[in-house]
């Protein structure tokens, strides 16, 4: 369904979100993108997404900036002609007990995990609501239905963005635009490779012990989500069978929130 579409996906330059946008683009979706990365791995991924002969570009975009968050909107409406299908996935982590949390970095990731979801759908609804359709696609986290130690920003973030994702829903129910949020357990990803390296070395074990101490706490599948199921998701979301789905958060989890 998403062919024809315009999708905007951010902290699309590796793990989740680009495997979101490897998604779109091979169902026929324009694809702008944004996140950090060098200038020859967006090369890489905007000439990855063009081979499924669609357009795709990188917007650069400082995520903790409400301005540029407004004129990457802005930019894609402008040379994509619409913002039809907005997915939020820039996200960074930090992990301390609260009495050492370093209050740059509480900041920083309430800033990134949560409030650039709010900048971007403030920018973005009035031109869904202008062409009477849209999807909003939030990817949270299981840490937004429960908690883990060490996680309070991170946690605080992704519970802040189910609510505001309900509160979308709420206040586009009348239409043919919907929000809704996706909430993945373990996922291979950068982020979490660090923090597997991290547990390996405080450990004193190798990084396959490390990954299955990891997954034994918390997910009973024992086994990683993949980015491709993630995106397989994002794409039903995003489309006509979907149009009903409102104001949920979809655990991908492995079993994790089912204990």
């Amino acid at each position: 369904m998403p062919s024809k579409r315009v999708a905007l996906i951010t902290g699309a330059t590796s793990g989740i979100g680009l495997g979101i946008a490897r998604g779109f683009a091979a169902q026929g979706a324009a694809v702008a993108f944004s996140g950090l990365a060098a200038a020859e791995q967006i090369a890489r991924i905007t000439a990855e997404l063009t081979a499924q002969h669609v357009a795709a570009f990188h917007i650069p975009a400082d995520a903790q900036d409400p301005a540029q968050l407004a004129a990457m909107v802005r930019r894609c409406e402008t040379e994509l002609g619409a913002v039809d299908i907005l997915v939020n996935c820039a996200g960074i982590q930090h992990v301390s007990p609260i009495e050492e949390f370093p209050i740059a970095q509480w900041d920083a990731i309430l800033a990134v995990n949560l409030s650039s979801a709010f900048h971007t759908i403030r920018a973005a609804l009035p031109g869904m609501r202008h062409r009477n359709w849209g999807r909003i696609v939030n990817i949270a986290s299981v840490h937004g239905l429960v908690a883990s130690i060490d996680k309070s920003a991170y946690v605080a973030a992704k519970h802040g963005l189910i609510g505001l994702t309900k509160v979308v829903a709420l206040e586009t129910a009348g239409s043919p635009i919907t929000c809704n949020a996706i909430c993945p357990g373990w996922v291979e990803t950068p982020l979490v490779r660090t923090q597997i390296g991290a547990r390996a070395r405080e450990l004193n074990v190798d990084i396959k012990e490390a990954e299955r101490r990891l997954l034994a706490e918390k997910q009973p599948s024992q086994q990683f989500v993949g980015v491709e199921q993630i995106a397989a998701l994002a794409l039903f979301i995003s489309s006509d069978a979907a149009s009903e789905v409102r104001g949920a958060a979809w655990t991908i989890d492995g079993g994790w929130t089912a204990q």
